[in-house]
């Protein structure tokens, strides 16, 4: 089947004006979790007493229907995309003051809904909306300083910082405070605030050590080691690679992914070690960056402020979560409770992602408007010879 130019229909534009290399890379990546869940996901189903294919066929579903939501959302103007951020703002951030009256607990954290007998992370997809509108509000910033964009852009990162913290979840504050102040140093603002965010930071994260008893508990494990005996699930994701070497064991041959409860979420990238080795790490970790970079390419030749701006927040939004939970599994980070984007079995995380690239492939989309901006004019200049 060939799509023809002469067809007007809103799917063949899409197709003729999509970046075709990001979505290949993006696509990579689905597939690579399609394989990374059939040989992480059986073990710990039937340790949870379900079906071998139980996680298996929920990561099948929650990644086809996000497909189509990227699909849906890449189809947008950058008129549309701002429009549905700021929707998803409104509604998200909603929910998660419902979820502190009214939301479920798990390992002492307070997260989740339950929407029609499932669960739901609202923090999920209050992020790509979250990057979006503080990328406008910087880009009006620059250019209306008749406007209190900037005022505005600092209540929203405190507004959706104290829910999180609420919760309490360090791991997406400090996600949503790194997409924040690269946007800040992209936008142009003044080198003189970044002291101003460090010590902000460098505080709250003081704070979270001493205020909050797991923080604690984790970052001490991180640092000081105290029990090297100690079998926690980091030990375990450090050994996978240790067993995996270079090549790996071999496709299903893995025993690390046995003893960790959160093989085929937190702690997929540790399988990955085991069963095909530090070559199938770098692979993968590759094909994140490559997406990443793409995003930051296509962000040089975007004339537009807020588009180029909003470009750059999604795709460190993207490459952030899997760099920080590639980080946990290796050692280099304390746990945070991130899963690996379109990798990792979680259903709000794969339809927030999903929307995240949606963004970013409607906002890399070849325009009219953009190759006029980037030609002289045509008209004649009066009185020219």
């Amino acid at each position: 089947m060939r799509i023809s130019r002469a067809d007007r229909s809103r799917l063949t534009e899409w197709w003729f004006t999509v970046d075709h290399v990001l979505l290949a890379a993006i696509l990579a990546i689905v597939a690579a979790g399609f394989i990374l869940s059939l040989a992480a996901s059986p073990a710990v189903a039937i340790k949870k007493g379900f079906d071998a294919y139980y996680f298996v066929e929920r990561h099948v579903f929650f990644t086809g229907f996000g497909l189509l939501i990227m699909v849906a959302v890449s189809l947008l103007s950058p008129a549309g995309v701002r429009r549905l951020a700021l929707t998803l703002v409104f509604v998200s951030f909603a929910m998660l003051v419902v979820v502190h009256f009214n939301g479920i607990e798990i390992n002492g954290a307070k997260r989740w809904l339950s929407i029609w007998g499932h669960s739901f992370q609202p923090s999920e997809i209050a992020k790509p909306g979250f990057a979006v509108i503080a990328a406008w509000l910087f880009a009006e910033a620059q250019s209306r300083p008749d406007m209190p964009a900037f005022p505005l852009a600092i209540a929203l990162l405190g507004a959706f910082a104290t829910l999180l913290i609420m919760q309490p979840d360090v791991g997406q504050t400090l996600l949503i405070v790194a997409v924040w102040s690269t946007l800040y140093f992209a936008s142009g603002r003044a080198i003189a605030g970044a002291g101003v965010i460090g010590g902000i930071a460098l505080a709250g994260g003081i704070a979270a050590y001493f205020m909050l008893p797991h923080v604690q508990a984790r970052v001490d494990r991180w640092i000081l080691n105290p029990m090297p005996g100690d079998r926690s699930q980091m030990d375990r994701a450090i050994q996978s690679f240790t067993e995996g070497g270079f090549l790996g064991r071999g496709p299903g041959e893995g025993t690390i992914k046995t003893v960790l409860p959160d093989a085929h979420t937190d702690f997929i990238f540790a399988v990955v070690a085991e069963e095909y080795g530090a070559v199938a790490c770098l692979a993968l970790l590759s094909l994140f960056a490559f997406v990443v970079l793409r995003a930051l390419v296509q962000a040089t030749r975007e004339p537009d402020a807020a588009t180029r701006l909003a470009i750059i927040g999604l795709g460190l939004l993207f490459g952030l979560q899997a760099l920080i939970n590639m980080g946990v599994n290796v050692g280099l980070l304390p746990a945070k409770g991130m899963t690996l984007p379109f990798i990792s079995a979680g259903g709000s995380s794969t339809l927030a992602v999903s929307v995240t690239l949606g963004m970013l492939l409607a906002l890399t989309r070849r325009r009219p408007d953009q190759q006029r901006a980037k030609k002289p004019r045509l008209v004649p200049t009066i009185g020219a010879t």
